[in-house]
């Protein structure tokens, strides 16, 4: 593979930006410096002045695969995310099988070999009944557990109170949480049908899935943590309540040793949606949690901003139109597509000047490598794979014809973001030029040092 070198670039990396130039030969990183001579034969690239960013990496998607292929799966939904800037993902294990042993787990690296585009790394699941394999599972093959603390599908709920003691105390991972509380919910659920049957309207969805259930399931995790010392991630936070759980401050001192054992995510619609976009999205924007009040998304934010809550996701769930569409609430399913606008949608923030440019890059790049331990990626560091993301300053709005997850809907559609994604590289090959996908899909296998 030709040398090729992006020169004039803003490069954004470790809370600085700097303006220079950076060289990539197989697949890595080689230089970074203010100007770097250019050779015979090397491909160049004028960044004239845009920013150019590590490449994100998300700790939650949802790509269907296997046995829900008809919405989503490894090679789509990857191909939005590079589309969108998303390098690296790492993905749930509610799947038909659901990933609760080690094969499950190898099984799905095997699918994803030679046509997932980004790099990748798959979580292993827990259920009232896998202790054992949670137990042997390989530190080096999964980013960690995914615990069901609250509604989920299938064998995913974890509700036995032996056996998720067991999971904290005895889990060689990171345990990475869904907190609702399923009785908190059911009860909600029960009130609301009484009085519109089947049809609830979908404004109730964060009074059925409320930020009671959110709180009473995250202290139970938090409690369960600090009982047994666990390495623990609760994910997509939507309530300014639970905040206060949660400590402030950076992730990992100056010599990159953690100084946060419980830590904390939000997603990327929680910062853009709120309460008042149900009336004209719908059922759209349903998941789980519910996107609440404009008051928990101002919270969010400044939550991100201060490093209460330590690394922005996507949570990227894509469901087909038709399934979207029906009247009765229990069967419209929750989850959104969107892996191919979330950093821009980040960036609008930055905008916006509730956020820096610098802060969007470490909670979607810097904070997940560090947190689960991923070798050699999620910065702009010589020696590092070369994963990143060229952003131009440049208006445009979302359609639905450009959407290329297998969904083909956003709940973007019309929104005007004003940065777009003008070249991503994945292991220091371009795989999308701003317009469309160049080449073959060659994400790997993320690596865990552990």
């Amino acid at each position: 593979m030709p040398a090729t070198v992006i020169v004039n670039a803003r490069m954004v990396n470790e809370g600085r930006e700097t303006t220079g130039d950076l060289s990539i030969e197989n697949g890595r990183i080689t230089r970074i410096a203010p100007q770097i001579a250019i050779n015979a034969g090397q491909t160049v690239i004028e960044a004239g002045g845009r920013w150019l960013l590590p490449g994100m990496i998300d700790d939650q998607v949802h790509f269907r695969e296997p046995g829900l292929t008809h919405k989503g799966d490894l090679a789509t939904e990857s191909a939005a995310a590079v589309a969108g800037g998303l390098t690296s993902f790492m993905d749930m294990p509610n799947t038909n099988p659901p990933t609760l042993t080690a094969e499950a787990l190898e099984a799905k690296y095997a699918l994803a070999k030679g046509r997932a585009w980004g790099n990748h790394g798959f979580y292993m699941g827990a259920s009232n009944d896998n202790l054992a394999q949670i137990q042997r599972v390989d530190p080096r093959a999964t980013p960690g557990v995914k615990v069901f603390m609250g509604a989920s599908t299938g064998n995913m709920l974890v509700d036995d109170p032996d056996t998720l003691d067991a999971i904290f105390r005895d889990a060689p991972v990171p345990i990475i949480t869904h907190c609702e509380d399923t009785p908190t919910i059911n009860a909600n659920l029960a009130r609301y049908r009484a009085q519109y049957g089947d049809e609830i309207p979908v404004e109730f969805h964060p009074d059925i899935r409320s930020r009671q259930a959110c709180i009473a399931s995250t202290r139970l995790a938090l409690s369960l943590a600090r009982r047994h010392g666990t390495r623990l991630h609760v994910l997509h936070l939507s309530t300014a309540d639970e905040l206060a759980l949660f400590s402030a401050g950076p992730l990992v001192d100056k010599a990159g040793k953690r100084l946060k054992q419980i830590t904390a995510e939000t997603c990327i619609h929680f910062l853009r949606f709120d309460r008042t976009d149900y009336a004209r999205l719908g059922n759209l924007i349903k998941c789980n949690p519910a996107i609440k009040d404009p008051a928990d998304r101002v919270a969010l934010i400044k939550a991100v901003a201060e490093n209460v809550i330590d690394v922005l996701a996507t949570d990227h769930a894509p469901h087909t139109l038709d399934e979207k569409s029906q009247t009765d609430y229990t069967k419209a399913p929750g989850g959104l597509p969107l892996v191919q606008y979330a950093l821009v949608a980040a960036l609008e923030l930055v905008h916006e000047k509730k956020l820096s440019i610098a802060q969007v890059v470490q909670k979607f790049a810097h904070a997940p490598a560090q947190l689960f331990d991923i070798k050699e990626r999620g910065f702009l560091r010589e020696g590092y794979w070369a994963d990143l993301v060229l952003v131009e300053d440049e208006d445009f709005t979302v359609r639905r014809e450009d959407v290329l997850s297998k969904c083909e809907w956003s709940p973007f559609e019309g929104t005007t973001f004003h940065h777009k994604i003008d070249a991503t590289w994945v292991n220091g090959r371009m795989v999308w030029n701003g317009e469309q996908l160049v080449g073959t899909p060659r994400g790997m296998r993320l690596e865990f040092e552990r």
